[in-house]
Order: structure tokens, then C-alpha cells, then sequence
């Protein structure tokens, strides 16, 4: 598994040095939604007129609607949650039908169907057991860094909280997660909404049993939230006496789609869980998704509700996940755990330290090895990459040490194993000391560069070295080099709508928990998959002592982020701090919110971009207190994230670069008294840095400090110099693929380059091929006349015939598009995330046009015509051509 900075540079290179080829662009549609399916809304009972009440549900409303217009589908779900959604998942025969929705009587919006694969750690490493003699000792250092252990120390363990926990299932036969499921257990419940066997492309099958055995992702996040104390690890879950509910959403692999996540999220509100949680999601970017929607529905009447960020850093900025970009939802970027528990190998015929090596439990090695270096130099930069020398000893019986660098751990492995090698210590090159996956046939672990540099001097000089791997007693708590700072694979926010994301930190980075018993009952992961229920559990605690109020719920994002530890870029005195668009109001501190006696509200001021600036903000300051407090407030900047890399409309890639120019933030009084129980309005007025080149897109952000004499609180702002409507979103060059784009790919995937003719059947067929340089609110695609004279501003034609200006005589509305004089609809996509750059993933949109039919369901007669594809700028106007990119493809013919 590659780290998180070795990923940086992967993607990096891919953008600097190769383009991808266009030939491998596969010739299928790869859009982030399920064709043909999507959740309706619909009005509740009460907002339908009293006469018509007695003759039909609103789902009988619809459903008439669409058989009255002999529309086919097929109802996969009904949500009937008054007063928070009323709605259903309806899967089209015809996707040309979905006209018919929109226009069905009570509806109240129409969102595609998203789909989310299944969340998977940056680093994930399984260790033998909890009976291991070599188990190492833990300190608890994810509690320390976030005053957990205090609570504990207190008392305050999460009793009488209900968490219900989204995710893959948990192994509730797990003995320190209670050993079974059921009221009076540690997992009070739960419920099967998928099956085993569900990809998120079948057919859910859903039980009544959550047992996750062959995953195990929820079974760590349970761990993190509630593995009991005792165990031979010496850890305990931030609220272990909390009460779990499982809601599984995940097969054994694959994917999950938003109307499952839309029944876990009422399930678990009708269930009455005070706390839901989810550690999954995928790059979006906007606000707008069902699943995110009905999130922050929930926490908006009192529930708490934690979503991972994401782990999509290395994509830079613009790039959040969804569904944690619901508004009033926590979103939870990960900190770095500051110790790792790792092993100590014994040198043994020469004077050192013991050498310590990445893996969480003893290598298998029983026995004094001698060493062997696959090259006397320390300096080569390619070690083992080629084939070793016939002049090379049976290494059967010997320990190998091996210089990382140029190719790939398994490849050097691979070389030292034709000379019969078994055992290997590969010492770092300056890359980074992180874990390593060298196969399940070879026994490997990565050293220090230091330690690598000294065994080969030994066995230069001849010294009769051996090493020994002792099976207990070798762990140890390494120092973490980036323990304390904000995990690299966390998501940059802010949204594409400006909105705060991520909220507040907690630990992520190297987190040991539990596992499935049959997967190795313990292991140690990262991700803000880890982070997340962290933070869940935190407000477990908070509410456990504060109430179970939703004015208490729906105060506790505001209390973890007024009470965050600010988090540094880096450990070099004097660099700012890290971007709130990656580390929100900081680390959470859960006891001096518990313990807070001064409520701050807002806590997030949201100064938006330069066109719609709000410099003015107020926040309100409440003294809980039972004495008077006098506060004093200041000013503290963060990092600017220069988001947009310069001279180019591409995004910088993580680690975002920063610079120290600060904004201006002045407040109004900066200092008062306040009695017991007295409130004080405070304003400030923010202006972004001068001096930097709005082309790059400054995102600037920083706190206001509210000191008390005895407690520091602050709230967190966030704004842009520069307007979003100025930031080109479609890509238009040549520097991913070779060749401009957008463009049509024709049967044969080579670029159409003039007319093609094209009979729709199999794949002869014509498909668009685009990139996202940012998001957009919308994109469309109609069938136009061959001849249609367009101002297109994405890859102009060459013949210059490009003057008519198209109108747009009707106001956008909610789940419809102002019409264009054009032939007829292909395709219309809301809220579409950006792409990043790698190819594999998420490099790229294509779209095929599988039947020659437009959007109303007529057919599109044999003849000439031209695609027209057009995207909307952020905080564009949907009504205004000029707000739209725009692209003509070239002539297609329909021969079918």
C-alpha cells in the first residue's frame, strides 16, 4: 500500500509527464449515479389539500401520476418519515421517462440515485490476535491528545447514550465488544439492510442480523467507540458504556447506493438513536446528495450526526465528500495519532540500539539471522530491481538488507527469493518510514535509513552480525514524525457551495481497534474513517452529562469547534497553521467542551468569495458560568490555501501550498465583562490578504480568540480572494490525454475527428469524454442541428462558425432546465463533483449514447446532427448563456 505522500508524487507525475492514454478510456458510461434511478421527494400528508386527502397517500399520487402517463418503473424503496422526508426510490424502465416525475403532482424534487463504494483505510494492518505474547502496550495517546482520558478519569463514559453506527456491520461476537447483540449487550440491535452478497449493482437482500464477519470496517469503528477496557492491548473506546446499534449498508465488497443510506439514516431515527454515525462517502463536492440531505434534515431536529471527510488530500483542494457535506452535520477531517506501536529487532556481534521495524506484531522469525546486503553501496538508488548476481550465496538461512528505491517492494523481494531468501530489512531512501506490502509469500518489513546504513557497514567490514526478532517484549511506542498534525490523506474542503467542511478534527492516523474475530480480532487502521466515530463518541460523552435535548444535540458541533485545538502545518516553528479547509476549528478537546461555561454562537463565519462577500459577521458570547468573566478576543490567522495551481486551471494538488498573508480581521468590543447568565454580541470584519493572485483561488481562514482568563475558546472564518464565477470548470487542454478535450470518442474509443455515421448497435456508438478542472451545478447535453452556428468557449471550431447567441426564455426552476431552441435532450447532471488526476479513479467523465432517443422518448430519426454540451459556472446563472461553458461536438450520424 502506498503512503499517502508516495501517492502525492504518483499523481503528480501522471500530470507533469504522461499524458493517459485516450485508448484506455473505457467505452462505458462512468457517471457517479445509477441509471435510470432516482429518490423523489414528495409533500407530506399535511401539504396536501385537505380534499384529497382521503383519496390517496402521496405515494399514491405519484404512482397514478406515472401509470396515467404509461410510464413503467419500479419502486425499490418508500420513505415515510413526516416532517423529514417523504419520498421513494423509483427505478425507470425508460430513462426518458424521467420527464413524467417532474411533472408528477406533489413532487417536490428530483435527485439521482449516488452510488458509494465501500470504505477502505489509507493503511490497514492486521495482527495476530489479542492472545499475542508480543502485544504492545498502548498509552492511550488518542485520549490524551483529546482530554478523553480525564472524563474517564470522571466517570463520564457515554451511559444512557444510543449510537447507531452506518457502515459495513459489526462482529458483535467479538468478546470486547460484548460478545453478542441484543437489549442489555453493548450492541443493542441492529439491522441487515443489504446481505453478504450485495455490490451495490444487485439486488439488496436484506435480515435482521448486522454480523459482519468478512469486511470489518465497522467492526474498528465500533472498537473506537466501545471496546470495552481489559483487553490485552490495554485500549478502551472513547464511550464504551454507550449503547451501539449496527445498520449494515455494505455487502462483503463493493458498493452502496443513496437510497440505502436514506433508509439506515430514518431507521435509525425512528429507532431513536441520539447519534448516527457514518465512516463513508465519496468525492462530490456539493451539498446537494439524498443522503446528505436527509443528514443534515436529521441533525437539524436534534440528532447528532458524524461523517468522514474523506480521504482524497493527495486531490487538493474543491474535492469534499458527500454525504459528509450535509450542512449541519459534522464532517470529521483525522489527526495523526502521535505514537505507533511497533516492533524492535536485537543486533546482535556488534554495539547499536535496537533496530525498530513498521509492523504492529513480531516478524515470524524464530532464530539469529546473519545478515546479507544485496549492495555494499548505501547510496545505490536502485537495490534489488534487477536480477542479483550468480556470484550471490544461498540466502536461505540469512537476513537480506535491501535499499528502498526505483521499483517496487514486491520486485526486490522477488530478486532476493530467487536466491533462495526468506527474510528481508528494507531500509528507507528519505521516502518515508511507513508500512510496506511485499505479498503474502515473503516475510518483510521496512527500517530506518540510519539503521539500513549501519548494517551494511557492517557486513562490509566483515562483523559477525546477527539479528533476532524477539516474539515478546519487542514493542515499542514510536514517535510518530507527523503525530500532532493533520493526516495528509484528509479531504480539503470547502465545499463548491462554500460551505464549512470539514468541521472539527480527531484521531485517525494509526488507530488501533478492533476486528472481526475471524479477520484477526485486532488491527491497526487509518482514515477519517477512524477519525469519525472518534467524534461520534465524543458527543456521546458531551451529551451524557449536558442532556439529551436537541437544543443540546444540535449544540454540539458548535461546542467541539469553539473548544478545538488549533492544529500546526508542520513542526517547524514559525509555518502557519494548517488550512481550515483541512483541519476545520481543530482537534477536538471533548473535556474542556464538556467543561465549557461559555457557549459561542455562531462558531463558523462563512465570509463566501469576492463576489458575494459578507465581511460584516457577528457571533454571540454566552456566560455560563456562575461568577462574571471578563473575555478578551484576538485575532490568530491561518495558512492561505492557494487551491488553483498558478497559470494553469488545474487544482493543486495535496499537500495544498500555503503562504502566511494573512487576513485582516478587526472586532467589536474586544474585550467585555459578562454576569452569569449575560450574552454579548460581538462583531467582526474580515478582509482577505492583499496581494495574491486571485487566479490561484486564496482560500484564507483563521480563528478569533475568546479568552476568559481561565478557558480559550474561538470561532473559525473561512473566505476567498477572488469570485467563483470567474474559475473555469471544464477542462479544455490536451494535458490529460494528449489531445484536447472535451471530445467524442467513436467505436473504435479513437477520437472523431470529422462526421461519423453510427448504427447504435453494440458499441457503435458515439461517447463524450470530458474532465471537471472544478465543479459544476449543472451540465447538459442536447442533440443540435449539423448546422447550428454556436459561441462555444470550450475548443472553438476551427471554422470560426461560431456567432448565434441561444436564449433562454424561462426562469430555472427546482428539478427542471430552462430550454434551448435545440432538437432535444441527451443528458442533464446536477451538482457534478471535479475530477482529479488519477486516470484509475476519478480522472475523467464519459458518457455513451446507447440508443438514439431524446429525453422526452421519441426517437431521434437517421440524420445528421451535433452534440451541444454545456456547463454552468459556480454561483453561475442558470438563466444566462453567458455563466455556461460551452462545447459543439462534431457532426454525428445516426444510421440506425
Amino acid at each position: 500500500m502506498k503512503s499517502p505522500t508516495s501517492l502525492v508524487l504518483l499523481l503528480s507525475a501522471c500530470s507533469a509527464f504522461a499524458a493517459f492514454p485516450i485508448s484506455s478510456v473505457p467505452r462505458k458510461s462512468n457517471l457517479p449515479t445509477v441509471a435510470n434511478k432516482f429518490i423523489v421527494e414528495v409533500n407530506d400528508v399535511a401539504n396536501i389539500p385537505t380534499a384529497k386527502r382521503s383519496l390517496a397517500s402521496p405515494h399514491e399520487l405519484l404512482y397514478a401520476h406515472l401509470k396515467t402517463r404509461d410510464v413503467s418503473f419500479h419502486v425499490t424503496k418508500e420513505f415515510k418519515a413526516e416532517g423529514l422526508f417523504v419520498g421513494a426510490a423509483i427505478t425507470l424502465e425508460n430513462p426518458q421517462d424521467a420527464i413524467s416525475l417532474q411533472d408528477a403532482p406533489g413532487v417536490t424534487a428530483i435527485r439521482p440515485v449516488r452510488m458509494f463504494d465501500s470504505p477502505k483505510p489509507v493503511f490497514k494492518h492486521v495482527v495476530t490476535g489479542p492472545d499475542d505474547p508480543a502485544i504492545p502496550p498502548d498509552s492511550e495517546s488518542t485520549h490524551i491528545l483529546t482530554g478523553v482520558d480525564k472524563l474517564h478519569a470522571q466517570g463520564i463514559l457515554g451511559s444512557g447514550i444510543k449510537i447507531g453506527i452506518i457502515d459495513t456491520g459489526i462482529d458483535y461476537t467479538h468478546p470486547f465488544l460484548g460478545g453478542a447483540i441484543g437489549p442489555g449487550n453493548k450492541i443493542i440491535g441492529g439491522f441487515d439492510f443489504v446481505g453478504d452478497n450485495y455490490t451495490g449493482l444487485n439486488t439488496p437482500m436484506p435480515d435482521d442480523d448486522p454480523l459482519d464477519q468478512c469486511n470489518g470496517h465497522g467492526t474498528h469503528v465500533a472498537g473506537i467507540i466501545g471496546c470495552n477496557p481489559g483487553n490485552p492491548f490495554n485500549i478502551s473506546g472513547v464511550a464504551y458504556e454507550a449503547s451501539i446499534t449496527s445498520y449494515r449498508v455494505f455487502g462483503c465488497t463493493g458498493s452502496v447506493t443513496d437510497d440505502v443510506l436514506v433508509d439506515a439514516l430514518l431507521t435509525g431515527f425512528k429507532d431513536g438513536q441520539d447519534i448516527l454515525t457514518m465512516s463513508l462517502g465519496g468525492a462530490d463536492g456539493w451539498t446537494e446528495s439524498s443522503s446528505a440531505v436527509v443528514s443534515s434534515r436529521l441533525a437539524g431536529l436534534g440528532k447528532v450526526i458524524t461523517i468522514a471527510a474523506g480521504n482524497d488530500g493527495a486531490s487538493g483542494s474543491w474535492y469534499t465528500s458527500s454525504p459528509g457535506n450535509a450542512i449541519n452535520a459534522i464532517s470529521v477531517a483525522s489527526l495523526d495519532n502521535t505514537v505507533i506501536p511497533l516492533q524492535n529487532a536485537t543486533v546482535n556481534g556488534a554495539q547499536h540500539d535496537p533496530i525498530t521495524y513498521f509492523d504492529t506484531f513480531p516478524l515470524p522469525v524464530t532464530s539469529e539471522l546473519p545478515i546479507f546486503a544485496t549492495s555494499n553501496s548505501t547510496t545505490v538508488v536502485d537495490d534489488a530491481c534487477n536480477p542479483l548476481p550468480d556470484t550471490t550465496p544461498d540466502l536461505s538461512d540469512k537476513l537480506v538488507i535491501i535499499r528502498r528505491g526505483t521499483c517496487t517492494f514486491a520486485q526486490k523481494v522477488a530478486n532476493a527469493a530467487a536466491k533462495g531468501a526468506q527474510v528481508a530489512l528494507i531500509y528507507d531512501n528519505g521516502s518515508g518510514f511507513a508500512a510496506i506490502d511485499v505479498g503474502a509469500n515473503f516475510t518483510a518489513a521496512l527500517i530506518q535509513a540510519a539503521d539500513g546504513e549501519f548494517l551494511v557497514q557492517e557486513f562490509v567490514a566483515g562483523a559477525p552480525v546477527t539479528i533476532s526478532f524477539p516474539q515478546s517484549g519487542g514493542s515499542t511506542n514510536f514517535p510518530d514524525p507527523s503525530g500532532g498534525l493533520i493526516s495528509s490523506f484528509t479531504s480539503y474542503g470547502p465545499s463548491n457551495d462554500f460551505f464549512f467542511k470539514p468541521a472539527v478534527a480527531a484521531p485517525g492516523g494509526n488507530i488501533l481497534s478492533t476486528l472481526p474475530v475471524p479477520l484477526g480480532s485486532f488491527g491497526v487502521e487509518s482514515g477519517t474513517s477512524m477519525a469519525t466515530p472518534f467524534t461520534a463518541a465524543s458527543a456521546a460523552l458531551i451529551l451524557s452529562v449536558k442532556g439529551k435535548s436537541a437544543d443540546v444535540a444540535k449544540g454540539v458541533r458548535s461546542l467541539l469547534e469553539s473548544t478545538g485545538q488549533r492544529v500546526a502545518s508542520s513542526h517547524t516553528d514559525g509555518d502557519p497553521l494548517q488550512t481550515v479547509t483541512q483541519q476545520g476549528a481543530g482537534l477536538v478537546n471533548v473535556f474542556n467542551a464538556v467543561h465549557a461555561e461559555t457557549l459561542v454562537s455562531p462558531t463558523e463565519l462563512i465570509v463566501n468569495d469576492t463576489a458575494h462577500a459578507v465581511p460584516v459577521q457577528k457571533f454571540t458570547i454566552k456566560n455560563t458560568g456562575s461568577t462574571s468573566k471578563k473575555y478578551t478576543l484576538s485575532h490568530v490567522p491561518a495558512g492561505t490555501a492557494l487551491t488553483v495551481q498558478a497559470g494553469t486551471i488545474f487544482p493543486a494538488d495535496g499537500p495544498v501550498p500555503l503562504t502566511d498573508a494573512p487576513a485582516s480581521v478587526s472586532v467589536s468590543p474586544s474585550s467585555f465583562s459578562l454576569r452569569p447568565g449575560a450574552s454579548q454580541t460581538v462583531t467582526a470584519t474580515i478582509a482577505g490578504p492583499h496581494g495574491l493572485d486571485a487566479s490561484t483561488f486564496p482560500v484564507y481562514s483563521g480563528f478569533i480568540e475568546i479568552t476568559d482568563g481561565s478557558q480559550n475558546f474561538h470561532v473559525t472564518y473561512l473566505g476567498l480572494v477572488g469570485s467563483l464565477i470567474d474559475k473555469q470548470v471544464v477542462d479544455d487542454t490536451d494535458i490529460f490525454f494528449g489531445v484536447p478535450i472535451p471530445t467524442i470518442l467513436d467505436s473504435q474509443g479513437n477520437v472523431q475527428a470529422g462526421p461519423v455515421n453510427y448504427t447504435f448497435v453494440g458499441l457503435d456508438l458515439p461517447t463524450l469524454l470530458w474532465r471537471q478542472a472544478f465543479g459544476t451545478p449543472r451540465v447538459v447535453v442536447d442533440l443540435v442541428d449539423p448546422n447550428i452556428q454556436v459561441n462555444t468557449s470550450l475548443n472553438t471550431r476551427a471554422d470560426g462558425s461560431n456567432k448565434i447567441v441561444f436564449t433562454f426564455p424561462q426562469p430555472h426552476k427546482a428539478g427542471t432546465f430552462s430550454q434551448v431552441p435545440t432538437l432535444g435532450s441527451i443528458l442533464e447532471i446536477d451538482f457534478l463533483s471535479r475530477n482529479n488526476e488519477d486516470p484509475t479513479g476519478n480522472g475523467f467523465n464519459t458518457f455513451d449514447v446507447v440508443t438514439p432517443t431524446f429525453a422526452n422518448g421519441t426517437t431521434i430519426p437517421n440524420g445528421l446532427y451535433r452534440l451541444l454540451f454545456r456547463a454552468l459556472k459556480i454561483t453561475g446563472d442558470a438563466t444566462n448563456e453567458d455563466d455556461y461553458e460551452v462545447y459543439l461536438s462534431p457532426i454525428i450520424g445516426v444510421n440506425a
